[in-house]
């Protein structure tokens, strides 16, 4: 008897788009990993892995803007060069910067959640510019929250000694004020984008 398979969509055309259109920005947050430098006031360095983090969530909205992320994390955990500077590898994620790594998921879907709502996916160039700026602060505080934590849990002896108020309020000043400019600049960038034809074209 022959079984018949034709006309059945185990996964539809819709989610394998989304899946390779998660796993283009997740590469593309990689490629941005490698734009790095130190920052000489923080052991954290600069690069435009968040400007990835904010491309996925205003090019794929909350859910695929979020599993892009997840996808990342999962390829740089398993050893591929794509966190900064070419790291890779579990230990990457308790290292002083491993709550950044860690918060990316959460930005990225957040930053989909404001610009586009729970409905449809917009085209990022038809969302307000107060609206982009909106989503991209509220992922920048919860980059910031998470990295500032991570790093205050590496740098102290305990738990308790990790989330005293002068505990965090000096990981936020080394691992999280310094980058303030540069998170400005990355949300001017991501808007640039938004309203260029570079990606919008695909």
């Amino acid at each position: 008897m022959q079984t018949e398979t034709d006309g059945v969509e185990l996964v539809g055309d819709q989610t394998v788009e989304n899946i390779a259109r998660a796993a283009v920005f997740a590469a593309l947050t990689g490629a941005m990993a490698y734009v790095s430098f130190q920052n000489p006031v923080s052991p954290a360095p600069v690069t435009l892995q968040v400007l990835g983090v904010f491309l996925a969530g205003l090019y794929l909205g909350p859910v695929w803007g979020g599993a892009s992320m997840v996808l990342y994390l999962i390829a740089g955990g398993v050893g591929a060069p794509v966190f900064a500077g070419g790291g890779s590898g579990l230990g990457t994620f308790v290292a002083p910067t491993g709550g950044y790594l860690l918060s990316y998921p959460f930005a990225a879907a957040l930053t989909g959640l404001v610009a586009h709502g729970t409905t449809e996916l917009a085209d990022p160039r038809d969302v307000g510019v107060a609206k982009l700026v909106a989503a991209m602060v509220a992922a920048t505080v919860v980059i910031y929250a998470a990295g500032t934590v991570g790093f205050a849990i590496v740098q102290r002896p305990s738990l308790a000694a990790a989330f005293a108020p002068s505990a965090l309020v000096d990981a936020f000043l080394i691992a999280g004020a310094a980058f303030i400019p540069a998170e400005a600049f990355k949300i001017a960038a991501a808007i640039g984008i938004t309203r260029s034809d570079q990606l919008n074209a695909a």
